[in-house]
């Protein structure tokens, strides 16, 4: 359920069905079998993350808004949380960071906390609906 696994070639992609001005226009070095290679590796180390006081992970949860893929392998993750309040908000970005940093072929790891948009249940997975019994 992440809205935007950013590779360089896609920097501008948008979940939005109108992409910016530029969207797709620049290339990666990293040959595209590594690349998905990467984000699957990538998306698996965010799904071991879980909000302490919820029994789904992150990812699910619809806590992840882009991950962004550079050249260099250095990830930029922006992540949001259930809520400014969140009793986690020291301890969850230092664990997204932890895991993806771990991925083989990461070069390093960093989590941008955003609010922007506001997250809410409805960007749950179905998956984390079922686990959460929210139907």
């Amino acid at each position: 359920m992440m809205d935007d696994v950013k590779h360089p070639e896609t920097e501008n992609a948008a979940p939005a069905a109108d992409p910016p001005a530029g969207a797709g226009e620049k290339s990666s070095t990293i040959p595209a079998a590594e690349m998905a290679r990467l984000t699957d590796a990538i998306v698996a180390a965010l799904k071991t993350v879980y909000d302490p006081e919820i029994p789904a992970d992150i990812y699910e949860l619809g806590l992840i808004y882009k991950v962004d893929i550079d050249d260099g392998r250095a990830v930029t993750i922006d992540m949001t949380l259930t809520t400014p309040n969140c009793p986690s908000a020291a301890e969850l970005p230092s664990q997204v960071e932890n895991a993806v940093a771990g991925v083989p072929g990461v070069r390093e790891a960093k989590v941008n906390i955003v609010w922007d948009p506001p997250w809410d249940p409805s960007r749950m997975s179905d998956e984390a609906r079922t686990v959460l019994d929210m139907w």
